[in-house]
Protein backbone atom coordinates (compact mmCIF):
# COMPACT_ATOMS: atom_id res chain seq x y z
CA UNK A 1 0.00 0.00 0.00
CA UNK A 2 1.28 3.46 -0.92
CA UNK A 3 2.41 5.39 2.16
CA UNK A 4 0.81 8.57 0.73
CA UNK A 5 -2.70 7.13 0.86
CA UNK A 6 -4.96 9.38 2.87
CA UNK A 7 -7.15 7.55 5.38
CA UNK A 8 -9.92 9.23 7.35
CA UNK A 9 -11.16 7.24 10.31
CA UNK A 10 -14.55 7.91 11.86
CA UNK A 11 -15.46 7.18 15.44
CA UNK A 12 -18.19 8.64 17.58
CA UNK A 13 -21.42 8.17 19.35
CA UNK A 14 -24.50 6.44 17.92
CA UNK A 15 -26.62 8.82 15.83
CA UNK A 16 -23.95 11.53 15.80
CA UNK A 17 -23.64 11.69 12.02
CA UNK A 18 -20.82 9.29 11.16
CA UNK A 19 -22.82 7.99 8.21
CA UNK A 20 -23.44 11.54 6.95
CA UNK A 21 -19.71 12.25 7.32
CA UNK A 22 -18.87 9.09 5.39
CA UNK A 23 -21.31 10.06 2.61
CA UNK A 24 -19.71 13.50 2.41
CA UNK A 25 -16.21 12.04 2.03
CA UNK A 26 -17.48 9.53 -0.57
CA UNK A 27 -18.68 12.50 -2.65
CA UNK A 28 -15.15 13.90 -2.34
CA UNK A 29 -13.72 10.75 -3.94
CA UNK A 30 -12.91 8.63 -0.88
CA UNK A 31 -13.66 4.92 -0.99
CA UNK A 32 -15.95 3.84 1.88
CA UNK A 33 -15.36 1.01 4.33
CA UNK A 34 -17.25 0.25 7.54
CA UNK A 35 -15.94 -1.97 10.30
CA UNK A 36 -19.48 -2.60 11.56
CA UNK A 37 -20.64 -3.58 8.04
CA UNK A 38 -18.02 -6.33 8.17
CA UNK A 39 -19.64 -7.61 11.38
CA UNK A 40 -23.14 -7.23 9.87
CA UNK A 41 -22.10 -9.41 6.92
CA UNK A 42 -20.69 -12.03 9.28
CA UNK A 43 -23.94 -12.13 11.30
CA UNK A 44 -26.01 -12.46 8.13
CA UNK A 45 -23.82 -15.33 6.87
CA UNK A 46 -24.32 -17.03 10.24
CA UNK A 47 -28.10 -16.54 9.96
CA UNK A 48 -28.21 -14.33 13.05
CA UNK A 49 -30.37 -11.28 13.53
CA UNK A 50 -28.51 -7.99 13.00
CA UNK A 51 -29.21 -6.13 16.24
CA UNK A 52 -27.00 -3.64 18.03
CA UNK A 53 -26.41 -6.16 20.83
CA UNK A 54 -25.45 -8.90 18.34
CA UNK A 55 -23.11 -6.51 16.52
CA UNK A 56 -21.35 -5.65 19.77
CA UNK A 57 -21.16 -9.28 20.90
CA UNK A 58 -19.90 -10.60 17.54
CA UNK A 59 -17.37 -7.76 17.19
CA UNK A 60 -16.04 -8.48 20.67
CA UNK A 61 -15.81 -12.21 19.83
CA UNK A 62 -13.82 -11.45 16.68
CA UNK A 63 -11.44 -9.19 18.61
CA UNK A 64 -11.06 -11.82 21.35
CA UNK A 65 -10.31 -14.59 18.85
CA UNK A 66 -8.17 -12.76 16.27
CA UNK A 67 -6.81 -9.73 18.15
CA UNK A 68 -8.23 -6.31 19.01
CA UNK A 69 -7.20 -4.80 15.65
CA UNK A 70 -8.66 -7.61 13.48
CA UNK A 71 -11.33 -5.46 11.83
CA UNK A 72 -8.78 -2.78 10.88
CA UNK A 73 -6.41 -5.46 9.55
CA UNK A 74 -9.16 -6.91 7.38
CA UNK A 75 -10.34 -3.58 6.03
CA UNK A 76 -6.85 -2.26 5.19
CA UNK A 77 -6.41 -5.18 2.78
CA UNK A 78 -9.25 -3.70 0.71
CA UNK A 79 -7.98 -0.09 0.66
CA UNK A 80 -6.39 0.85 -2.66
CA UNK A 81 -6.56 4.66 -2.63
CA UNK A 82 -7.81 7.38 -0.31
CA UNK A 83 -10.53 6.00 1.93
CA UNK A 84 -12.89 6.78 4.78
CA UNK A 85 -13.16 4.04 7.41
CA UNK A 86 -16.29 4.16 9.55
CA UNK A 87 -17.24 2.56 12.88
CA UNK A 88 -13.85 2.53 14.62
CA UNK A 89 -14.49 1.44 18.21
CA UNK A 90 -11.25 0.00 19.59
CA UNK A 91 -7.95 1.84 20.25
CA UNK A 92 -5.98 -1.01 18.65
CA UNK A 93 -7.88 -0.33 15.41
CA UNK A 94 -6.81 3.33 15.65
CA UNK A 95 -3.16 2.41 16.29
CA UNK A 96 -3.11 -0.07 13.40
CA UNK A 97 -4.57 2.50 10.98
CA UNK A 98 -2.17 5.22 12.17
CA UNK A 99 0.64 3.01 10.87
CA UNK A 100 -0.83 2.80 7.34
CA UNK A 101 -0.62 5.88 5.19
CA UNK A 102 -1.59 9.38 6.17
CA UNK A 103 -4.35 8.82 8.73
CA UNK A 104 -6.55 11.20 10.67
CA UNK A 105 -9.21 10.15 13.15
CA UNK A 106 -12.36 12.25 13.45
CA UNK A 107 -14.65 11.85 16.45
CA UNK A 108 -18.23 12.82 15.65
CA UNK A 109 -20.58 13.73 18.49
CA UNK A 110 -23.85 15.56 19.15
CA UNK A 111 -26.17 16.12 22.12
CA UNK A 112 -27.68 12.83 23.33
CA UNK A 113 -31.33 13.83 22.79
CA UNK A 114 -30.59 14.79 19.18
CA UNK A 115 -28.69 11.54 18.59
CA UNK A 116 -31.54 9.49 20.05
CA UNK A 117 -34.04 11.17 17.71
CA UNK A 118 -31.76 10.55 14.73
CA UNK A 119 -31.31 6.89 15.69
CA UNK A 120 -35.09 6.44 15.96
CA UNK A 121 -35.62 8.04 12.53
CA UNK A 122 -32.97 5.77 11.05
CA UNK A 123 -35.14 2.83 12.08
CA UNK A 124 -32.34 0.34 12.63
CA UNK A 125 -33.23 -2.57 14.87
CA UNK A 126 -30.12 -2.01 16.95
CA UNK A 127 -31.38 1.38 18.17
CA UNK A 128 -32.95 1.59 21.62
CA UNK A 129 -36.68 2.10 22.18
CA UNK A 130 -36.38 4.75 24.91
CA UNK A 131 -33.92 7.55 25.63
CA UNK A 132 -32.97 5.85 28.91
CA UNK A 133 -32.23 2.56 27.13
CA UNK A 134 -30.27 4.46 24.46
CA UNK A 135 -28.10 6.09 27.15
CA UNK A 136 -27.61 2.76 28.96
CA UNK A 137 -26.49 0.97 25.78
CA UNK A 138 -24.17 3.82 24.97
CA UNK A 139 -22.48 3.61 28.38
CA UNK A 140 -21.82 -0.09 27.72
CA UNK A 141 -20.07 0.80 24.46
CA UNK A 142 -17.94 3.56 25.95
CA UNK A 143 -15.59 1.36 27.97
CA UNK A 144 -14.88 -2.31 27.71
CA UNK A 145 -12.17 -4.91 27.83
CA UNK A 146 -9.01 -4.53 25.77
CA UNK A 147 -10.57 -6.63 23.03
CA UNK A 148 -14.04 -5.09 23.30
CA UNK A 149 -15.54 -1.78 22.36
CA UNK A 150 -13.82 1.23 23.87
CA UNK A 151 -15.55 4.11 22.16
CA UNK A 152 -14.52 6.67 24.79
CA UNK A 153 -10.83 5.81 24.34
CA UNK A 154 -11.14 6.08 20.57
CA UNK A 155 -12.81 9.46 20.85
CA UNK A 156 -10.01 10.76 23.09
CA UNK A 157 -7.48 9.56 20.48
CA UNK A 158 -9.14 11.63 17.75
CA UNK A 159 -7.17 14.26 15.89
CA UNK A 160 -10.32 16.38 15.77
CA UNK A 161 -13.73 16.28 17.48
CA UNK A 162 -16.64 17.55 15.39
CA UNK A 163 -19.90 18.45 17.12
CA UNK A 164 -22.78 17.84 14.71
CA UNK A 165 -25.57 19.87 16.28
CA UNK A 166 -26.54 22.17 13.41
CA UNK A 167 -27.71 21.84 9.84
CA UNK A 168 -26.27 19.36 7.37
CA UNK A 169 -24.65 22.29 5.57
CA UNK A 170 -22.97 23.40 8.82
CA UNK A 171 -21.71 19.85 9.34
CA UNK A 172 -20.33 19.69 5.80
CA UNK A 173 -18.45 22.96 6.35
CA UNK A 174 -16.83 21.48 9.46
CA UNK A 175 -15.87 18.35 7.52
CA UNK A 176 -14.47 20.40 4.62
CA UNK A 177 -12.00 21.98 7.03
CA UNK A 178 -10.41 18.57 7.63
CA UNK A 179 -9.39 18.12 3.99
Amino acid sequence: MNKKVRLIGLTGTNGSGKGKAAAYFKKKGFAYFSLSDMIREKLQKEGKEVTRDNLIQRGNQLREKDGPDILARRVIEKVKDKAVIDSIRNPFEVEFLRNHGKFILLAIDAPVELRYERAKRRGREESASTLEEFIKKEKEEMTGSEKGQQLHSCMTMADLVIINDGTLEDFHLKLEETL
